[in-house]
């Protein structure tokens, strides 16, 4: 395909949002949310009205909007009424400690926040030392629930000269009887700012990568719609949240730039939570990772040993797998229960969305697919300083490089990190691959977390997979551990439900542990089985729901136990 091109004036609400009416989909349902139905008119109708209601309170074109909020209709138009408005949208998850969502506040030097009342309660003293034009507040409901509820009375809600989210919407819309036509988007380039996406920094607080507006239409027309083929008869649901922007893409820009429905639910996803939102909302696409994946194959069984229906995921045309590897046991297994393709892939806040993917009719177990086209990939020496230099030859493991119109402009409040990531029109991801001659890329850890042992280098990620393998383990996280002064693995497992009678006792927990390393040991090289193999409930996980492996090793060096056994 050609590399999409956008005019030089250009602004994302109207690309996802209001060119929609101008197709004739107004009365198209855009959202599900409990028993809600939300059209594409309704949203664009709030949109306008929060829109004016900036306006109103002085928030100037450029500057930033911090929303934190759970996924519900509240959050789609506080984005889309920021982009609306020229201003640049900030996203924080409300279940984040209130140090890091305070972090947030003064990072962004937010004009606007958008929030829940319990996380504006919790960040107070930030919040008051903020120059905020505007804090706007949501109703903290169920799904299905009263967004424009009244707001509980509160001392500190009083301090911070809060505004709730019905009498934001009813400034604006005081503030649009006037005109005789919708206020259209405010004038924008399709090189301005409209997004921060955050990423962890090296000293662990997050960074954001601050990207354009063509950037997220760019990967919308090439992976959205060429690769993996969003339809406008689509509904879609989505394991992470709207705040990570891998869902703000699968489950809000994706389907609304095709006129499909995006399925919401406040609950935190579980097994439980999923399987039923699924069956209500009989989505087509689903958001998915590999760990939820195992979960939902562990439930199914557990229903159908309670002599209950399994679960029926019929509706279902594909699942989207990111964010961790995906075994190849486990998509065989899940392929084979719920009859639906599982398009793996990988991509970046630094490049926005994912840019390498299997697809349609085209699925490798095991590796992450092809590069989407619209982008480059290259596979580099891990010491290689630019672009320039030298590929590696077919099968060979390095550093991958990415090229395309997506790529963020750089970290902000960080040159340093900016200038070691950014070069030009590519992006150094810092993750180790290997391509085969066929183009297929294979995923071997992050640069920074191979381990040397025994003078070789080890990816973790390949210990994780082989140990996912056996049919005991439903997850495993291998981190360096020394022994003598010398690095090994160590693996933190956590056992499926029907092996869990297998660790109960010490003699049990020592018997899988002699069996899982020497599983490791006839499947791959002998210097890579774990020395250590520890039973756990579960492992730390980041607030995109990803196996942390720094509080891992944080955690074992200061000599903390994890939960389990």
């Amino acid at each position: 395909m050609n590399a999409p091109t956008f005019p030089e004036e250009f602004n994302l609400a109207d690309y996802y949002l209001f060119d929609r009416l101008r197709e004739g989909l107004g009365d198209k349902v855009a959202l599900l949310f409990g028993d809600q139905r939300h059209t594409y008119a309704d949203v664009a109708g709030q949109v306008r009205r929060l829109r004016a209601h900036l306006a109103v309170e002085d928030v100037a074109p450029e500057q930033r909007v911090l929303i934190v909020l759970h996924d519900s209709p509240a959050f789609v138009w506080a984005f889309f009424a920021a982009l609306h408005h020229g201003a640049v949208v900030a996203l924080g998850n409300p279940e984040a400690p209130a140090a890091d969502l305070a972090y947030l506040v003064e990072y962004t030097r937010a004009a606007a926040v958008v929030t829940i009342p319990r996380v504006a309660e919790s960040i107070q003293d930030a919040l008051a030392a903020a120059d905020l034009r505007t804090l706007v507040l949501v109703p903290e409901v169920l799904t299905g629930g009263d967004l424009e509820a009244d707001l509980p009375a509160s001392p500190a809600l009083d301090r911070l000269r809060c505004i709730s989210l019905r009498n934001a919407l009813a400034q604006g819309r005081t503030a649009l009887v006037p005109r005789s036509a919708p206020i259209g988007p405010r004038p924008t380039r399709r090189d301005d700012v409209a997004l921060w996406l955050f990423t962890s920094g090296s000293t662990g607080r997050s960074k954001a990568a601050v990207h354009t507006h063509r950037d997220f239409a760019f990967n919308t027309e090439c992976y959205a719609k060429a690769t993996v083929g969003y339809r406008k008869e689509d509904i879609t649901v989505s394991v992470p949240r709207l705040f990570f922007g891998y869902a703000t893409g699968t489950n809000l820009m994706f389907p609304f730039a095709v006129g499909a429905t995006a399925g919401l639910f406040v609950e935190r996803p579980t097994p439980e939570s999923l399987a039923r939102y699924i069956e209500r909302y009989r989505p087509t696409v689903v958001t998915n990772v590999p760990t939820m994946m195992g979960k939902l194959l562990e439930h199914d069984d557990a229903r159908a040993a309670r002599g209950e229906p399994r679960l029926d995921l019929s509706s279902v045309r594909f699942h989207l797998s990111a964010g961790e590897a995906l075994p190849s046991a486990l998509l065989e297994r899940f392929r084979a229960r719920f009859h639906a393709d599982v398009y793996d892939g990988i991509g970046s806040a630094e490049m926005f969305h994912i840019y390498c993917t299997n697809r349609p009719c085209d699925v490798r177990p095991g590796s992450l697919g092809r590069v989407v086209e619209g982008y480059t990939i290259k596979i580099l020496s891990s010491d290689a300083v630019g672009p320039g230099a030298p590929e590696l030859a077919p099968g060979e493991t390095g550093v991958m490089w990415v090229k395309g119109d997506s790529v963020a402009l750089g970290y902000f409040q960080d040159r340093e990190r900016s200038w070691s990531t950014f070069h030009g029109h590519w992006c150094r991801t810092g993750d180790l691959f290997r391509m085969d001659a066929e183009g297929y890329l294979w995923f071997s850890g992050r640069a920074d977390e191979l381990l040397k042992v025994g003078g070789v280098w080890v990816a973790p990620v390949e210990v994780e997979e082989c140990l996912t393998e056996h049919p005991a383990v439903s997850l495993a996280a291998v981190i360096g551990a020394e022994e003598a002064g010398l690095v090994k693995p160590k693996a933190f497992i956590v056992v499926r439900d029907d092996a869990r009678g297998r660790v109960a006792t010490e003699a049990g927990r020592a018997e899988l542990a002699a069996e899982l390393k020497a599983f490791v040991k006839d499947r791959l090289s002998k210097h890579k089985y774990p020395r250590w193999v520890v039973f756990v409930d579960d492992v730390p996980r980041n607030d995109r729901g990803k196996v942390d492996r720094k509080a891992l090793r944080q955690r074992e060096a200061a000599g903390e136990s994890l939960a389990g056994r």
